[in-house]
């Protein structure tokens, strides 16, 4: 709640999230799915919480052998999970989109800066590690690109200035249709390879697993950005990810 109310507030266009609660059947758990349309920051905007339980599915629990996890690969064994995601796609193209998943819109420097500062008041070792998790776990082989700039990711733990000064950049058509166009590898890399999704859609409510997605997507043939061009500086950290911070 409190996050839905703040980003709203800085969205500044006067909407609020919806708020659609729903249950799975049979006891199987429940969730609430909050989303924003059409903002003046926001073109989309989603929180989704879930908590639910049932039985591993055999797809379900080699998937989760795979990463190493000790389960019957066969299926069968009860399980309950809670997440919570964040997904803001941004109105403007000079604004980046934002998702966090537990299972700043700012400037790539800016992101990685702030969340190295905050695993350092940890463990300094922890953001080298999430930042390579990251990168290696986002990544489109078919396309040799990263979905983006990355970040910092983390799954299966045992233990436990950007926006404001972006947002009223002027932009053209041009980095409109480049915002779509990356929006169109977010879409590829969610719908073949990000296990979350996966997971959801064996037996998951899709409306809940769907709202991740862009509002509007572009896919264009063959698109080569002019050499020199800040489309073309993006694609080669996309295809060699740096070190931001």
């Amino acid at each position: 709640e409190d996050i839905c109310t703040e980003v709203a507030a800085f969205d500044g266009s006067g909407k609020s999230f919806i708020h659609d609660k729903w249950d799975r059947p049979a006891g199987g758990g429940f969730g609430i799915t909050r989303v924003l349309q059409d903002g003046n920051l926001l073109e989309k905007a989603a929180a989704n919480v879930s908590i639910v339980k049932g039985v591993l599915t055999p797809a379900r629990a080699q998937a989760m052998t795979s990463r190493g996890r000790i389960v019957d690969p066969e299926g069968g064994q009860e399980y309950s999970a809670a997440a919570l995601s964040l997904v803001f796609h941004s109105a403007s193209p000079m604004v980046p989109t934002f998702r966090a998943d537990v299972r700043c819109f700012q400037d790539a420097s800016e992101f990685h800066g702030f969340w190295k500062k905050t695993c350092d008041g940890y463990d300094e070792s922890l953001y080298p590690a999430y930042k390579t998790w990251c990168d290696e776990y986002f990544y489109i082989p078919a396309r040799k690109e990263h979905r983006g700039v990355g970040g910092i990711f983390f799954d299966d733990l045992t233990n436990g200035g950007g926006p404001e000064r972006r947002r009223s950049m002027d932009y053209g058509e041009e980095q409109r249709r480049w915002q779509l166009l990356r929006r169109g590898r977010y879409l590829e890399f969610n719908l073949l390879y990000d296990r979350g999704v996966r997971f959801g859609l064996d037996g998951g409510r899709i409306e809940s697993i769907m709202v991740s997605a862009p509002p509007l997507i572009a896919w264009e043939y063959n698109v080569v950005p002019e050499e020199g061009s800040p489309e073309a500086n993006l694609v080669a950290v996309l295809q060699k990810p740096k070190e931001w911070a």
